[in-house]
This record gives C-alpha cells, structure tokens and sequence, in this order.
C-alpha cells in the first residue's frame, strides 16, 4: 500500500517518537521550518513533540498519543519524525495499527526509526521511508542531494535513478554549521556481481535487528535488504549484528544487499568490511553494493521501505532504481 504522494500545500506533522524535538536548537528548527515551506508545504507539530523529560524519552503514552493523532488528522499528509534517539521499539506493543492502516499516508525518519517503519509496514502493508528527520532539513551546507531525493520520493510517481551524491561528510554539522568538511564521493562499490529486483527493507541495522523474534519482524523472503549503521558500531558489532540477521528464518530468499556508508568512528574501511562479508558463506550468492549514500553520513538518499526496487551490482556501472514507492 504506498502512500498518496504530496502536493503543494500539503500539511508535514512532526512528531518525536525517539528524542524529543526540545534538544534541536531553534535556528535550525526555524530553517527547517523555512526549508519545508519553501518546498510548498505546511508544517505542524503534534502535543508533545518538544516535550522536555529527564528521562532518556517522553512517555510512552504521549509518543503514541502523537503518532495516533499526526495518522488520524485528514489534514495530515505526510509525517517527519524529529531525529533519532533509542527506545522507538517500545511503542510498538502500543500502537493501533487498524488506525495506520486505515489512514495512510507518508512516514519518515531513519535511524532509530528503523523499528518503527519497518514495524509499521510488517503490520500494515503501508509503504514508509527511511529518509531525512524534520531536523536534517536545519542543515545550512550539504543538504541539497538529501533535500532533492527526499522531495523526488514524496511528491512523483516515475521510476527514479538513485545516482550517488558527488560528495559526503561525516562531521557534527549540527554543532558547527560552518566549519564543514566535504569529501570526494567515488561512488557505489561492488563485492558480488548480479541484478535483483525485490521489496525494500531495512535500515539501520541494530536497531532492525531488534525485531528479531518478535511479532513486528518483517519476512526477508524475496526482499532487498539496506543496511547502515552508526559510530557505535565497530567491526565486531556489525559482524555479529549481521551474522544474528543472517540465521533469521528466510534470509535465503534474500535477493540483493545495500550499505550504507560507515561513519569514521566506526572504524569500519572498506578492507574490513570486505573481509567482514567474504567470511559468510551466506552472501555468496547475494549481489551486494557497498558505499551508497544513506545513513548516518551526510547526504543521504530516502528509500521505501516495502516499495519495489532493483540494483545492479556490476562493478562498471553498478546502479540503484526505485520502482514503486
């Protein structure tokens, strides 16, 4: 089921399932604001999205609260969560997903999102996106290849070429906007050569990874899998991380692979992830690209998750194409 797509006008709710909307300075919620306008959108904001807690997140109950009124409100087109954080997965026992269902319509984040599009299109059959945060929109240099996929996916119909950004950063922009530093982007990279059309999922790893046994698990049968994952996970993590999705009941009929980029704090290169995915018997037959443009890095790329794309893992000309989303 994928969502309508926006028009100009439409309303943008933002809602804070993880971290709240409080710990974003205010230029950068007012550029982002600006940004969306710009765009030809609306943007609101549900009750509790800058509720300020003590906690590590905002009860339970008003993170609920927000994302059953931003799917319930006819005048909501599209949802943007705030930015990411840690324990999205414990709204999930929680959520009424005859509501979702019934009213569709665009949600986006990534991250610690990850839990909840992918728990939202297991339960549902709604098409979400792993795609910029309402924050990532208060970004003043670099946010144009973000800003034109994200817009490209939310508003149009057509098969879209995801071409690789030209350049990417992995500095906390958010801490100093003007000191940024930029990087020659060579593009995509290919271990196992092949073509493979199937359904999108994933996102960040860890946090797709908690699903695992549970009943908000999506099946990997037939799918395409995007994986990424932040500083917090080293080489030994992702190994591990990867290998617990690997033993997941039909990650045989996995079609295809795609990696995000790694940040630098990971200390993940390109030898080690290499080394990483040659040493599982399992990927061998799995086209896989490595290097695209999504993830904790910046610029990033928004895909469906539960649209239908296809890749190409040729080492001359690898490509990736969103067929449905």
């Amino acid at each position: 089921m994928i969502p309508e797509k926006l028009k100009k006008g439409d309303e943008i709710r933002v809602i804070s399932p993880s971290k709240s909307l409080a710990i974003v300075a205010p230029d950068q919620q007012d550029l982002a604001i600006e940004r969306l306008n710009r765009a030809g959108f609306k943007v609101t904001f549900s009750t509790y999205a800058a509720e300020s807690s003590h906690s590590i997140s905002n009860p339970i109950d008003h993170r609920v609260t927000d994302i059953h009124e931003a799917f319930f409100d006819r005048n909501v087109k599209a949802i943007l969560t705030t930015l990411g954080g840690y324990d999205s997965n414990q709204l999930l026992n929680h959520l009424d997903y005859d509501l979702i269902q019934e009213n569709p319509k665009i949600f986006c984040g990534y991250s610690d999102i990850t839990a909840l599009s992918n728990t939202i299109y297991k339960k549902t059959g709604l098409v979400t996106y792993s795609g910029p945060h309402f924050s990532t929109f208060g970004m003043e240099k670099g946010i144009g290849y973000t800003l034109d996929h994200s817009m490209k996916v939310f508003t149009e119909k057509e098969q879209l070429h995801i071409h690789p950004a030209l350049d990417w950063s992995d500095d906390r922009w958010y801490l100093d906007q003007q000191e940024r530093q930029f990087h020659s982007n060579p593009g995509y990279e290919v271990l196992y050569q092949g073509m493979a059309e199937g359904i999108s999922i994933g996102g960040n790893l860890c946090t797709l990874n908690l699903l695992q046994g549970t009943p908000f698990m999506p099946s990997l049968e037939g799918k395409i899998l995007f994986l990424e994952d932040d500083l917090l996970s080293d080489p030994p993590t992702f190994d591990r991380d990867l290998q617990s999705l690997i033993h997941q009941p039909g990650f045989n009929g996995v079609r295809g692979i795609v990696i995000g980029r790694f940040q630098k704090e990971s200390n993940m290169d390109d030898d080690t992830l290499v080394h990483i995915l040659k040493s599982k018997k399992e990927l061998e037959h799995v086209p896989i690209i490595y290097n695209a443009s999504f993830g904790h890095t910046t610029p990033i790329f928004t895909f469906p998750i539960g649209g239908k794309v296809r890749i190409k893992a040729h080492t001359q000309n690898p490509t990736i194409d969103l067929l449905e989303y």
